[in-house]
């Protein structure tokens, strides 16, 4: 089960009359019973989170037009982010460390007394260091 899937079990074990509204990347996601009302009453299109749940949803550009039109059926819906509901994981802190570190590192570069040999030098670095992390990543 899918940690969106086992978050929204959770929370409606504890207030099943609730509907929970999850943040998922710039999207607004509807899931299970909560996605099958919300289609009913206001036309989102449902699709298949897997083969048995069902989700529907919406830009995050497009929430203030969503909420006001909720309010309208005096729903009780709360919003979850799913990225403050993440624990950091070692390897998350380190990445997150060094994407830091490495702009710290760039934003002391005084580009004013490089030489351009400096410069290339700098310039072939800091290429380096993204491709490394795009490997470390598998970003490609």
């Amino acid at each position: 089960m899918s940690k969106l899937l086992n978050n929204y079990v959770k929370l409606k074990s504890k207030n099943p009359n609730k509907l929970y509204l999850f943040k998922s990347g710039i999207f607004y996601i509807f899931i299970d019973e909560d996605a099958k009302i919300i289609s009913s009453n206001f036309g989102l299109k449902l699709t298949n989170l897997n083969n048995d749940i069902v989700k529907c949803g919406f830009p995050t550009s497009s929430l203030e037009k969503y909420l006001n039109l909720f309010k309208t059926f005096s729903y009780d819906i709360e919003i979850i982010d799913l990225q403050k509901l993440e624990t950091p994981t070692s390897n998350n802190l380190f990445h997150s460390n060094m994407i830091k570190n490495f702009i710290i590192n760039i934003s002391n570069i005084n580009s004013e007394e490089l030489s351009i040999k400096e410069a290339y030098s700098t310039i072939d670095n800091i290429v380096n260091q993204c491709k490394e992390f795009i490997n470390d990543q598998n970003l490609i």
